[in-house]
């Protein structure tokens, strides 16, 4: 039996949790915003007003969804803000010592019958729900990067997530206008475990010299019909995460297959993170983007 999601929070207020505010709102919940910092914090405000502004420009919406999806937003600081929230999405950085000490700091001021998720790419479900004082009631929902625009959400169940916390989180994305992809609970899930080696790949192909980053970009949005080229693509997610993910797959699996290139830790090494560092494979300093190698 489903449980009734009215307030959701989310902590992290980046790239993923202003993209899952974004269309918990338009959906129609009241979303509580959580992040350390009221910078960051405003900046998602901005952010989120600025794609509802897109949408609306686009006929997606019209400008009282906009109103109202803004109007359901509350931005917090304190953890102790989503004390009353029904669901809460944690996105924090790829890390699991970091979301551990979320989880465990979240529990002690979270009513009880609450559902926590994470929006993990890698990290075993499993292991985080552990930390926590409700591993039945534990679940991962990964979004997709841009949330407001991919249609896809991945829903792992951890060894103890029950079967009334699946339904409500198969319930919840439903609503939001997304498609589930049911995943057990291995290091990375689906998308990512066929994605990221694909571009560990593209980044030994350029390591190894093969091609340059124009070559191997081209070579796969005009030779298989892709978007985005995989370097584009990895400039886009962040290379700290994507190294995140290839050492969780490495570690996790214990195939040689998994090994993270060195040239991609080099570039972590060196801050050089993608788009969100100004450099990556590109540098996007200009007034265009220039490949850096």
């Amino acid at each position: 039996m489903a449980f009734t999601i009215k307030k959701v929070g989310v902590i992290g207020s980046g790239q993923m949790g202003n993209g899952i505010a974004h269309v918990a709102a338009l959906g129609g919940f009241a979303v509580v915003l959580n992040d350390v910092s009221a910078d960051r914090l405003k900046s998602a405000m901005a952010t989120i007003n600025g794609n509802l502004s897109r949408q609306l420009a686009k006929k997606i919406i019209t400008e009282d969804q906009r109103k109202q999806a803004l109007a359901n937003i509350t931005a917090t600081e304190k953890l102790e803000g989503l004390a009353d929230c029904d669901l809460v999405i944690e996105t924090a950085v790829e890390k699991e010592e970091v979301k551990r000490k979320i989880f465990h700091d979240l529990c002690a001021t979270l009513k009880p019958e609450a559902i926590i998720a994470s929006n993990t790419s890698s990290i075993s479900i499993t292991r985080l729900a552990a930390s926590t004082d409700r591993p039945e009631r534990f679940i991962g929902i990964h979004f997709m990067n841009p949330v407001p625009l991919m249609e896809l959400v991945e829903l792992i169940r951890g060894i103890a997530t029950d079967d009334a916390t699946f339904e409500t989180a198969k319930a919840f994305v439903g609503q939001l206008g997304k498609q589930i992809a049911v995943s057990e609970d291995f290091p990375a899930f689906i998308v990512n475990r066929i994605l990221l080696p694909m571009i560990n790949e593209a980044i030994y192909t350029l390591y190894e010299g093969v091609g340059n980053v124009e070559a191997i970009d081209a070579a796969m949005k005009l030779g298989a019909h892709h978007p985005m080229g995989p370097l584009e693509l990895a400039d886009f997610i962040g290379l700290d995460t994507c190294l995140s993910i290839m050492q969780v797959l490495h570690e996790g699996l214990a195939d040689s297959k998994y090994r993270p290139c060195p040239l991609l830790v080099k570039y972590v090494e060196a801050g050089w993170l993608g788009r969100k560092t100004s450099r990556g494979f590109y540098d996007y300093r200009g007034e265009k983007p220039v490949p850096t190698r």
